[in-house]
């Protein structure tokens, strides 16, 4: 069985419009093949074409495996480094599709999160993980270098913790992930859920439009100098002025606090 990709839509006054895209291949703890990834990439495509969304939460499916990362009998046939290019391409598509998403992306992480599956949690807005979720980087373990979206641990948890990672092969735990800024929160297994609800409330709270320009600005920001990266919020902030969002969220918010 390949595996599928499932996508469901919820719509409630507290969260606004919220995509939620499932990997669903749990024979093989939910593991990335060709196929799945494709898949992935026209959903994720699919979604940012929506301009209706709040969210968008990606999970895996079942209790054992966010991603169990890339499928390992797809990579051990690998013949070619021209066929190795291009399975690894796909891996960053399938990233690169999460953070083209002009809407915010939550990982929800419940259970194993290894090598392409970790770097695809990096590639979402916000990491939300459950107490047993486990991550790690063990590429290196089975003779492959640890790469694309590998390169955003550094700005999450730093240079030394990255190299433990992805030299060591280490794996690590929700505590431990929490406390080095890989995941934003951990809660217990079951409530799970609970937890993601909160913040899909918060988003919910926010301005549709203001949370994409504040995404597509924090993208910018990864990318320039810091004078330029300052310098990119002005037009950024006029441009908000382009809906009645700023508006009628200010003039709302004047009215509750007279």
């Amino acid at each position: 069985m390949p595996g599928t990709i499932r996508i469901t839509h919820a719509e409630a006054p507290e969260t606004g419009r919220v995509a939620h895209l499932t990997i669903d291949h749990q024979a093989k703890l939910n593991t990335l093949n060709p196929g799945l990834m494709a898949d992935f990439v026209a959903a994720m495509a699919s979604l940012a074409a929506d301009p209706g969304l709040h969210a968008v939460v990606v999970t895996g499916a079942g209790a054992k495996s966010f991603i169990g990362g890339a499928d390992i009998t797809t990579m051990a046939a690998i013949a070619t480094e021209a066929e190795a290019e291009a399975f690894i391409t796909q891996v960053h598509d399938c990233c690169r599709a999460v953070r083209a998403c002009p809407a915010p992306v939550i990982a929800r992480i419940n259970g194993w999160t290894l090598g392409a599956g970790l770097e695809l949690a990096a590639a979402c807005d916000l990491r939300l993980a459950a107490h047993s979720a486990r991550f790690g980087m063990p590429e290196v373990r089975v003779g492959i270098p640890s790469v694309v979206e590998a390169a955003l641990l550094p700005g999450l948890i730093g240079w030394g913790r990255t190299r433990r990672l992805l030299l060591l092969g280490e794996t690590i735990g929700a505590a431990e992930a929490l406390d080095w800024g890989l995941v934003e929160r951990i809660c217990p297994d079951d409530t799970l859920d609970a937890s993601l609800a909160e913040w899909l409330a918060l988003l919910g709270a926010a301005g549709r439009e203001a949370l994409r320009l504040q995404k597509a600005l924090i993208r910018r920001w990864e990318d320039l100098p810091m004078q330029q990266a300052i310098a990119a919020g002005i037009p950024s902030f006029a441009s908000a002025w382009r809906t009645d969002e700023p508006r009628r969220m200010l003039g709302a918010f004047g009215r509750r606090n007279r």
